[in-house]
Formats: C-alpha cells, sequence, structure tokens
C-alpha cells in the first residue's frame, strides 16, 4: 500500500473531485480526515470508505475560517497521532460570465474559499508537520490558472494565485522537509459546480465544444486526479516538491 498509516485531511471531499482522492488514499492505506460543510455528503463518503474496507473520519469545517480550519488539523492530531499529508480540494466558482458582472460577494468568496484556505492551512498544518519532521501539501488548483480563457476572469486568478502561492511555500518550507505540489486539472462535467464552469446547463454542444480542446480526446475524472494525488501523497514523490501536474489531456500544451 503506497500511503499506508499516513494520516491524510482531504477538504472538499464531500463529493466530486475530493470524494474521488479520499478514496483512493484510502484504499492505499491512509488513515482519512473528509472534510465538507456538508456533513450528510461527507459521512457517506465515510460510510463508504469503510464499506470498502479502509480508514476515514468525518470533520465538519468551513476551510475559510481560521478557528475551523485549526480545530480540523487538530482533529487528525488527535485521531491518528499526526498529520502526514493536507490535500487542499475545497474549491468555489462564480459563473462563466464577463468580468463586470461577477458581484463583489461571489469575488469575495472565491478568494476565500479558492485562496485563503489555502493561507489557514499553511498556517495551521506546518506546526503539525514540523512536529512530524515534514509532511506534504497538496493543492488542487486548476488548468484555468495555466490557460486562463474569457468568462471565468476572477476564479482564473484564484487559482493562478494558488499555483504561485505553493511555488513559494515550496522554497520556503523545504529545509523542514515540507512539500508544497499542485495538482491541475481541467473540466469535468460530473462534478457539482459544473455548469457554473459551463456557463448554463451541461448540455451535449457545450460538452462537445470543450471535448474538442482535449487532445486526448475526453475529459477528466475524479480518479484521474485522485491518481495524480496518490503519487505526490506516498514516498514515491519524496524529492518532488514545487511543481503543479497538469491532468489536462494535453489541453494546456
Amino acid at each position: 500500500m503506497r500511503v499506508k498509516d499516513k494520516s491524510i485531511i482531504v477538504t472538499g471531499a464531500g463529493g466530486g473531485i475530493g470524494e474521488g482522492i479520499a478514496k483512493r488514499l484510502a484504499a492505499e492505506g491512509a488513515q482519512v480526515i473528509v472534510n465538507d460543510i456538508n456533513t450528510a455528503l461527507g459521512e457517506q463518503v465515510v460510510e463508504a470508505i469503510l464499506r470498502a474496507g479502509g480508514r476515514a473520519s468525518f470533520f465538519a469545517a468551513d476551510v475559510t475560517k481560521s478557528a475551523e480550519m485549526q480545530a480540523l488539523v487538530a482533529a487528525a492530531v488527535q485521531r491518528h497521532g499526526k498529520l502526514d499529508v493536507m490535500v487542499n480540494n475545497a474549491g468555489w466558482t462564480h459563473r462563466n460570465r464577463p468580468a463586470l458582472e461577477v458581484s463583489e460577494d461571489e469575488f469575495d468568496r472565491c478568494f476565500a474559499v479558492n485562496m485563503k484556505s489555502i493561507y489557514l492551512s499553511t498556517i495551521h498544518a506546518v506546526p503539525a508537520f514540523r512536529a512530524n519532521g515534514g509532511g506534504a501539501f497538496i493543492n488542487i488548483a486548476s488548468t484555468a490558472g495555466v490557460r486562463p480563457r474569457p468568462g471565468l476572469t476572477w476564479y482564473n486568478g484564484s487559482k493562478g494565485a494558488v499555483i504561485t502561492t505553493s511555488k513559494s511555500l515550496a522554497a520556503e518550507f523545504g529545509p523542514d522537509n515540507i512539500r508544497v505540489n499542485c495538482i491541475n486539472p481541467v473540466f469535468n462535467p460530473d462534478t457539482g459546480l459544473a455548469a457554473e464552469f459551463a456557463g448554463g446547463p451541461i448540455t451535449e454542444e457545450r460538452k462537445a465544444k470543450f471535448l474538442a480542446t482535449i487532445p486526448l480526446g475526453r475529459f477528466s475524472t475524479a480518479l484521474d486526479v485522485a491518481n495524480a494525488a496518490l503519487y505526490l501523497a506516498s514516498d514515491e514523490a519524496a524529492f518532488i516538491s514545487g511543481v503543479c501536474i497538469e491532468v489536462d489531456g494535453a489541453r494546456c500544451v
């Protein structure tokens, strides 16, 4: 098992990519804390992991609130005796629309969920990593932060900030044996935010238009992203830090 007995938090794991990551890491031996603001969905993911023979527990926390993020990290240390990996997956986007039509509240929420959460994760998880002799952050950014397109301008900016910040953190905390990496997924029509990314209902026409931009000829899946997260969480990636892995079928080329 590639992450046997590692203590891992996955934020926003009540569905979509986060759920896929939590299940994949648990299947490879990790002790997973499933985090989400939706208790019912989070507990369903935990139940599925337990039924499959894995180890997981749920912890409700809003990743934009410092006290709640602190409590989430403390829960991992209390339940598992340590924290090895923090997967910052929770994310949000405004609807695909012209930049001038996005409200200030939408802008604030986008940067709070996508970027402030990285700040709070760093503030509260780094001491736990240092106490454990090291650790790893895996930040789920987006191809939108690498190859932005009109309509998601402020979301694109938030994910670009995640990428740049992750690289800076990797340089700063390397001496503490703390690795920081990103994964940049491409559009997945099966996630809860798909309609927001697309700017409306996921019609066959919209799917075909986007699919035509992906050289490998299919959309990403939660498992595609989870497999990348598994590698970055494992000891196989012990010398990998400050990188971004595009899980995008070559769309960003």
